[in-house]
């Protein structure tokens, strides 16, 4: 039943949230958020993380809204976004850029997560210089049968408004007591209902999840990507946010998203031993290699880049264009990467390593 006269609350709900069933899912998440932050701390480089993993959140968070690219075209748009000929897939790479610039600028701002950080995503995202909504007639429709269930705030006035008071919650740690992990679900719910932005709410919603959990502390790097889980379970994500807004219902909403940084978590650890085995068994057969000079900056460079380029090769190891294109075919001819060419451009495929992401993306 659509609500139109929901109004915004202050955060935080004067409800009691933390429901007993709410803190036994807020320890859960916390041990393998835990968990899961140690064991990215073996990685020796981290930027293999973000760069790896970020693409598979983009994928993941942009087929939420039927968005929907191969991991092929995804890969190849982020190497060669202009000569990419699939709308979806730049679409997709777009999003990757747009987490690494809000983490970035979430490292440049010292720890706050401010409307520009939000704003600046958002531009990347969609290639625009637009802001927060300036023009009425926003409504939010079932994708199954059209109607409108919500009507968000309309003026640009009412807009900022809620979207300033959003953010002092986001940075203000003294505001509440509430646990962190209950202030980020808070936190994405006002997002959405917000809407702030003409496009790509969904998507930027997604990413103030992981940002907010790096800005305390509970992660390093923005490793925790819940989209796969709400893809999964879509029509549980839209119902509850909804609840909210129909009849209050806080603690369902609120279970949902503690147990999707539990399972997310699980996963993305499974995912880091294997990259981690996978990094171990390449970097003793490059040693052993009598025709490879080993080093670990090209070993970071295969797994930071499972598609790469001469150029991403040439930059990590500083040689010459020419020696990276040695390498890389050096590399080719051992197994360690396959050769493809898209146009006139040459790239080259960690294999076994897009077989990892796709094995673990596959199991439920």
């Amino acid at each position: 039943m659509l609500k139109a006269t929901y109004a915004i609350p202050p955060l935080p709900p004067r409800e009691d949230l933390e429901t007993v069933s709410v803190l036994r899912e807020v320890a859960r998440a916390h041990r393998h958020l835990a968990e899961l932050k140690g064991r990215a701390r073996s990685i020796p480089n981290q930027a293999i993380l973000i760069n790896t993993l970020v693409l598979q959140e983009a994928k993941a968070s942009s087929e939420v809204e039927n968005i929907v690219t191969t991991q092929d075209e995804l890969f190849r748009a982020s190497l060669f976004w202009e000569e990419a000929d699939s709308p979806a897939a730049k679409e997709v790479a777009n999003y990757g850029d747009a987490l690494k610039r809000g983490f970035d600028q979430l490292q440049a701002s010292q720890g706050l997560l401010t409307n520009n950080i939000l704003i600046e995503m958002f531009q990347v995202l969609k290639r625009s210089q637009e802001r927060f909504r300036s023009t009425p007639g926003t409504a939010l429709k079932n994708q199954a049968t059209g109607a409108t269930v919500y009507v968000p705030p309309q003026s640009e006035a009412e807009i900022s408004r809620h979207m300033k008071a959003l953010e002092v919650f986001i940075n203000d740690d003294t505001a509440s007591d509430l646990d962190p992990l209950v202030k980020m679900a808070l936190i994405h719910h006002q997002f959405e209902s917000i809407h702030p932005f003409s496009d790509g709410n969904g998507r930027i919603g997604r990413i103030l999840n992981v940002l907010y959990l790096t800005r305390v502390g509970l992660l390093d790097i923005p490793v925790l990507y819940l989209s796969r889980y709400v893809t999964e379970n879509k029509g549980e994500y839209y119902r509850l946010l909804q609840d909210v807004r129909d009849s209050g219902a806080w603690e369902p909403w609120l279970i949902y998203m503690l147990r999707a940084i539990s399972e997310t978590a699980i996963q993305t650890l499974r995912l880091i031993d294997g990259m981690s085995r996978l990094m171990a068994d390449y970097k003793a057969r490059l040693r052993a290699h009598p025709k490879i000079r080993y080093s670990q900056d090209l070993l970071n460079n295969l797994f930071r880049h499972p598609y790469t380029r001469i150029e991403f090769l040439q930059d990590d190891l500083g040689v010459t264009r020419q020696t990276a294109a040695k390498y890389l075919d050096q590399l080719d001819a051992a197994g360690f990467v396959e050769k493809h060419q898209f146009g006139r451009n040459n790239y080259y495929v960690n294999a076994p390593l897009i077989g990892l992401l796709m094995q673990v993306s596959d199991e439920r």
